[in-house]
């Protein structure tokens, strides 16, 4: 395991078909869930860890972004990463050479509307990190499934010789999804932030059934959340998997998707819908407590 700070030091150090997970760290098990897939697929695994500045609207949410690059080497070394690459805001970002990328029209709407400049950010730091590390395949994953979208339309739009792979949801035991976000929720926060998965577990219960009218969806979602009187809901909504179009109905493959907040943790969740066989990716659950609740180590 190599923890590597320069963009040319990684490229130095690469060997064979390269295998990169994009991360702002403090992992967690969907982080090495990637790191799992992507050593599986490819000969030299880069994670890399970078709080993006240009991702954060409010300062005070990136002063109190969490970071231990220790625990965060250990742990995706253990996952199968082969190099660790920890870059510092000049080195992604040199002073006087400012280029920013922007993904027209799929951040119109949904996080987009509540998170301004968000996409922008993404894209941007995620270029970076395409052209300057050359991976093969990048792991993303559907938990940010707007994200998703924009980050494989920026690599066929602007021909990257990058495949862009999607992976389920990694859910805590009780089903809420993972996030370093849910080290800040109380008990009783954390509770109540559960029925934001269950919401959307039984809404995959009537498009399991054959409903594929996303008003039908979106009702079911909001009705489950109408009694968390601590949720306040940002937005649901059905949209194309391809593009984050909102749409109407459910004919392609596509993401039923939830924000909001319990107490000042903002949450977003989703589950994917493929109409052509009528399945919901639930996202995986993971059996134990979870190593963000643990420091370093599984508990």
């Amino acid at each position: 395991m190599k923890v590597l700070t320069t963009f040319e030091a990684v490229r130095a150090a690469r060997n064979g078909s390269v295998g990169l997970v994009p991360t702002m760290g403090y992992l967690h098990e969907g982080h090495l869930s990637l790191i799992e897939a992507a050593a599986a697929r490819c000969e030299t695994v880069v994670v890399s860890v970078f709080v993006n500045p240009l991702q954060f609207g409010d300062q005070g949410d990136l002063d109190a972004y969490p970071a231990d690059l220790p625990r965060d080497t250990a742990l995706a070394a253990d996952a199968g990463a082969d190099i660790v690459f920890a870059p510092s805001v000049d080195e992604m970002y040199p002073a006087g050479r400012r280029v920013g990328v922007t993904v027209p029209g799929i951040g119109d709407a949904m996080e987009g509307t509540f998170r301004p400049g968000h996409f922008d950010g993404v894209a941007t730091v995620v270029a970076k990190l395409f052209a300057g590390i050359q991976p093969d395949v990048a792991f993303f994953g559907r938990k940010d499934a707007q994200q998703l979208a924009l980050v494989t339309t920026m690599a066929d739009g602007l021909a990257m010789p990058v495949e862009v792979v999607g992976c389920s949801i990694v859910r805590e035991r009780d089903g809420l999804a993972l996030s370093s976000r849910n080290t800040r929720l109380s008990d009783e926060a954390h509770a109540d932030a559960v029925y934001v998965s269950g919401a959307l577990f039984a809404a995959s219960e009537l498009f399991i059934s054959g409903e594929r009218s996303a008003s039908v969806l979106k009702a079911a979602v909001t009705e489950y959340l109408t009694g968390v009187s601590s949720f306040d809901l940002e937005y649901v909504e059905v949209a194309d998997a391809g593009s984050a179009r909102i749409i109407d109905e459910v004919t392609t493959d596509s993401f039923l998707a939830v924000a909001g907040t319990v107490g000042d943790v903002r949450l977003i969740d989703n589950v994917f819908l493929d109409p052509q066989d009528g399945s919901v990716d639930l996202g995986e659950r993971i059996e134990t407590r979870s190593i963000l609740y643990g420091g370093g180590t599984c508990c």
